[in-house]
């Protein structure tokens, strides 16, 4: 991490009253200066809205998902009289900077956090990270119905247009490292392909079964990383050689023709095993799990069993960005490319979140997971207001932050497990169809409209 007197005392050299000053040590004005150099916005000129500020307007869409854009600008920008732009020029300023920005800027901005010091980071010194999707609903225009596509079922066509968003995570301080984003109907698995390529070769990859397959396995071994992942009960694997802790040898190939061959197989190891607690509603399911980590004395199956439920630190890194930071049904942008532009300033607004409860976490001596995502971003959204215009108020306010997210610490996660069900399913209410999008609007006032015989 950069020191922590120098940047904020060059921040606080800054001419400005923007209230993000502070969170510009997270994502620098620089590096923000040098992607609008490259996307040619720097040369744009404007007084109250500078490019490199609706950039973080727009992150500030992430951080304030439920309220509006005045609003927005509001908490990142001290008041000044007539100071305030209109909802119609803030859109218009968020049209301008257009997508590309937001990506170079993730690009350059997004790092792995975690150190081997970093608890439950590392495993036997490879990094763990996971790989995992998930979707979100968009407004129903025909822009966005038409670029993202509705889902389809049995029973009817989605209510939304939904984009889908497949991430790299690194699970012990669950910052996204790596995103693509694209229409509903992309599969996750098509999508992992260029994920996969930002593998290095001290990760270990935990993944869920539907991402397992030949190529997927062959892009891990290519990248010289590790794989730990469930395995589909209809995968054959036949047993070459049992080790001491009951896991095997075996192949993976690319066909069953290749297997009666025995040709182009990858060497991986098996892990079968079942659970004795009544409690437990899979308790007599044979549950298997493949891993490139071949050596049983150096990783016992068990202990892999129990390390593969690190790759549930992504589903709640999910559960953070939508139920908590998003908070909405639906994203705001009824366009294409608003949609784009505002996935990825939520993705770099968990970013900012996440770095302070890292560095929280370091001074707490805790692990960056045992802090709470609620608590951080309800204290960020409280704070941000009291950030000092001098150098001195703005280093302790810094201080302050951290220490308040650092007492933010979570009781010990309970052993418990819940139902994949939901309480509410149906509605009695009619579904909405292509004719109530257009339905007639008054033409005179309720009053006027009063009709006594």
């Amino acid at each position: 991490m950069p020191n922590v007197d120098d940047d904020l005392a060059y921040l606080a050299q800054l001419p400005t009253d923007e209230r993000i000053r502070a969170l510009q040590r997270i994502i620098p004005r620089t590096k923000v200066q040098a992607v609008l150099v490259r996307t040619g916005h720097a040369k744009r000129r404007y007084k109250i809205l500078p490019a490199w500020f609706v950039v973080w307007l727009i992150i500030g869409l992430g951080l304030f998902a439920t309220d509006s854009f005045t609003q927005i600008y509001k908490h990142l920008q001290r008041f000044r009289r007539r100071g305030t732009p209109s909802r119609s020029a803030l859109g218009e300023a968020r049209n301008g900077l257009g997508v590309a920005v937001l990506r170079y800027l993730a690009r350059a901005v997004v790092c792995l956090l975690g150190t081997p010091e970093t608890p439950g980071a590392f495993y036997h010194g490879l990094r763990l990270m996971a790989l995992d999707g998930f979707v979100v609903d968009v407004p129903d225009s025909a822009d966005n119905a038409r670029i993202f596509g509705k889902p389809k079922s049995g029973r009817a066509e989605g209510a939304y247009p939904q984009a889908r968003i497949l991430s790299l995570c690194e699970a012990g301080t669950h910052v996204l490292y790596r995103h693509l984003i694209k229409p509903i109907h992309v599969g996750e698995v098509t999508m992992a392909y260029y994920l996969l390529r930002w593998l290095e070769k001290d990760m270990l990859l935990l993944w869920d079964r539907n991402f397992l397959g030949y190529k997927t396995l062959q892009q891990v071994k290519h990248c010289e990383a590790q794989l730990l992942a469930r395995v589909k009960s209809n995968l054959v694997f036949e047993p070459i050689e049992v080790l001491p802790d009951g896991s095997y040898l075996a192949k993976m190939y690319p066909s069953s023709y290749d297997r009666k061959k025995d040709q182009n197989g990858i060497l991986v190891r098996i892990i079968e095993y079942t659970l004795n607690d009544p409690g437990r509603p899979t308790k007599e399911k044979v549950h298997r799990l493949l891993t490139t980590l071949l050596d049983a004395t150096a990783h016992p199956a068990k202990e892999l069993i129990v390390l593969y439920h690190q790759r549930w630190e992504h589903e709640l890194t999910i559960d953070e960005l939508k139920t908590h930071q998003l908070a909405r049904a639906e994203l705001r942008s009824k366009t294409p490319a608003g949609v784009i532009q505002e996935i990825e300033g939520l993705l770099l607004a968990h970013y900012v979140v996440r770095t302070l409860m890292f560095e929280a976490a370091q001074r707490a001596g805790v692990a960056p997971v045992q802090l709470s995502f609620t608590a951080t971003l309800k204290i960020l959204r409280c704070r941000l207001p009291e950030v000092s215009k001098n150098g001195k108020g703005l280093r302790r306010w810094w201080e302050d932050l951290i220490a308040e997210i650092g007492e933010a610490i979570l009781e010990p996660r309970r052993n418990r497990i819940n139902p994949r069900v939901i309480k509410r399913k149906m509605s009695k209410w009619h579904k909405k169809r292509p004719h109530h999008y257009n339905s007639p609007q008054p033409t005179m006032p309720f009053r006027e409209s009063i009709h006594i015989e």
